[in-house]
């Protein structure tokens, strides 16, 4: 396993997945959106996965020329730099979109919970995993000789932590969702939305569930000293003191779920 991708370049990662990387870097980001492309040896269709922004039809272009026929586009979830393009891509490839997200889907039904998905020799489950977003999917991929592997979205990321994007996403769903992928059977590669693939899909869940109950302390805390009218800039400023600050948004997004959870609401 590498660090990340070149930018631009179809990279194979395991026996039944490649990404292309797109060059949209930045804090939300990271070193930019992965597109999936998924595919059984000997396959000469695949199936890829968040085909990235509206705007860069270069990335589409270049994962239309890596990725040769295209049989099915799914969603991971709704934001922009994943779902954005899929339009435009279906236009390309002629290939359906399937996502839970109904307003994304082209051409062929909706998915939900459970769902199974074959095509191109390899077949998905689908895991809702809410809590990113309300429309957060992810593929629990399998295929011939090749071990377990599980595409996350945005649900778990190739270094660093998730920001639950409020009020769309929410944290008691998203504590359940991590929950669900810590069960995966150990071993299981995590291919993410952004960053690195990983290589224990459970160990990485169970270690996002011990940061999330450490960042709830932290917040507890801070609303003690604060007072109970505490402002999600304000606990940030407490909390994320030596955090850069150009990350301060995103955190301030994570602590409104935060506050939310702990006043139930």
């Amino acid at each position: 396993m590498t660090a990340h991708p070149a930018y631009c370049e179809l990279r194979p990662v395991t026996p039944l997945a490649a990404v292309v990387l797109a060059h949209n870097p930045g804090p939300m980001t990271l070193e930019g959106t992965n597109t999936w492309v998924l595919r059984a040896p000997g396959s000469e269709e695949c199936v890829v996965v968040d085909p990235g922004e509206a705007d860069d039809e270069a990335h589409r272009q270049r994962v239309v020329a890596a990725a040769g026929p295209v049989a099915l586009v799914l969603l991971t979830h709704r934001h922009h730099d994943h779902a954005g393009g899929a339009r435009r891509f279906a236009e390309l490839t002629g290939a359906p979109v399937r996502a839970l997200d109904r307003s994304l889907v082209l051409g062929a039904e909706g998915l939900g919970d459970g769902d199974v998905v074959a095509a191109a020799g390899v077949e998905l489950r689908v895991v809702a995993t809410p809590g990113h977003t309300s429309d957060s999917l992810s593929f629990l991929l399998a295929g011939p000789d090749a071990g377990p592997a599980v595409l996350t979205g945005d649900t778990v990321l190739g270094r660093g932590t998730a920001v639950i994007a409020h009020p769309d996403g929410a944290l008691g769903p998203y504590l359940d969702s991590l929950r669900r992928l810590a069960e995966l059977a150990q071993g299981t590669d995590v291919l993410p939305g952004h960053g690195p693939e990983l290589p224990d899909a459970a160990a990485v869940a169970a270690k996002y569930l011990d940061h999330r109950e450490q960042r709830l302390d932290q917040v507890r805390a801070a609303v003690a000293e604060l007072g109970a009218e505490a402002t999600p800039r304000q606990v940030v400023e407490v909390v994320y003191a030596d955090v850069d600050r150009v990350l301060w948004a995103a955190a301030e997004l994570s602590v409104r779920a935060q506050l939310d959870y702990l006043r139930g609401v």
